[in-house]
């Protein structure tokens, strides 16, 4: 699912790719090389944000990407960039048949009728879906079999002056911006390659739990019938646990993905608030469809304790499981990272759905 900000060198051959999660606390960054049909995890970083509190400025950005290369241990200059949820609106809605260059300009003017909301200094892309699949032996359905229908579109759209900001750190980085992707369709890209079978076949729920926010995207047989961001992270439950505890946020923090059972009736106060949102928007989708969600993955650095996903599980009543979004790499990685892969993985799900823009 190609939602890119910009994507001019798209017909570039590419070797290696470098992808990034701008994470509101942790940066994560995935190196990624063709070996003949496949493409391999060469190494990944996690590194501590620069600033968490406000907009990172482009000279701060810079220095930082410049970090994350080094860590990367790469002379790789293409780029992918993920675009947090805070800066970028994604949006499902239905457009005339019109080429995609047409589609933006009638998004930016009029962003009140189609998206709800007035966007001023905007740029935005747009992502056709493909036709529904059908039973073998029927005719498929093409987005141009009737003259008045209209296309099934997913936008996205950001500030102009974010988007020329990002461009310019990325090339002072010594860089080349290769594509912006809004992080929100980082999970579904990569789920889609790591479980083919699931993505098809069933209706599951994805839900990456992030520093500041919490999505929630259903995917019901291929196809994306609710997306949805929650303002509840991993940072709120941290806070949470840190005062019910009277202990420091590093201290919480630890617990939090631990498996300590003394700490489980005040970690589950903090958690259920988010199970409650959880399940408000799978009633939504059930009730809209009749249909029932049968499985939840979970990603994000929270997906890494088992008791955040055991107290999901009962609230939800469905089965809530961690994955990992490498599972269709050829894994590479030097000593440590080969190890620690398991434990990590599920945090990088949004830079290596990310990437799939640019393969």
């Amino acid at each position: 699912m190609a939602l890119p900000f910009l994507n001019g060198l798209k017909s570039k051959k590419r070797s290696q790719i470098i992808s990034v999660d701008l994470g509101s606390r942790t940066t994560k960054a995935v190196l990624l090389e063709q070996r003949g049909e496949v493409w391999a995890l060469i190494r990944y970083v996690l590194l501590d944000a620069p600033i968490f509190d406000k907009k990172i400025s482009p000279e701060l950005l810079t220095e930082h990407l410049k970090a994350v290369v080094d860590a990367l241990e790469t002379d790789a200059k293409y780029l992918t960039l993920s675009v947090g949820l805070d800066d970028a609106v994604v949006r499902q809605v239905e457009l005339p048949q019109i080429p995609i260059e047409d589609m933006r300009l009638v998004l930016k003017n009029n962003t009140k009728g189609y998206l709800q909301q007035d966007l001023p200094g905007h740029v935005f892309d747009c992502y056709i879906f493909p036709p529904k699949q059908v039973a073998p032996g029927k005719p498929a359905e093409t987005p141009k079999a009737t003259g008045g229908s209209k296309l099934k579109v997913l936008v996205t759209g950001a500030k102009q002056q974010m988007v020329a900001d990002y461009q310019l750190a990325i090339k002072e980085a010594g860089l080349v911006a290769d594509y912006m992707v809004p992080g929100l369709v980082g999970p579904i890209n990569a789920f889609e390659m790591a479980l083919p079978e699931i993505f098809a076949n069933e209706t599951v729920a994805l839900v990456d739990i992030g520093f500041k926010h919490t999505s929630i995207c259903v995917l019901d047989r291929g196809e994306l019938a609710l997306m949805r961001v929650v303002n509840i992270g991993g940072d709120k439950v941290t806070l949470g646990l840190a005062e019910a505890m009277s202990i420091s946020y590093a201290e919480a923090e630890g617990i939090k993905v631990g498996m300590a059972p003394e700490v489980q009736s005040s970690l589950e106060m903090q958690v259920l608030p988010l199970g409650r949102e959880l399940r408000a928007s799978l009633d939504f989708f059930e009730h809209q469809q009749d249909r029932p969600v049968t499985q939840v993955y979970v990603s994000g650095g929270s997906a890494r304790s088992e008791m955040i996903l055991e107290i999901l599980r009962a609230e939800l009543i469905i089965e809530c499981k961690t994955w990992s979004p490498t599972r269709f790499l050829q894994l590479a990685l030097p000593g440590q990272q080969a190890v620690e892969i398991e434990h990590i993985g599920s945090q990088l799900t949004v830079a290596v759905g990310a990437a799939l823009v640019a393969l």
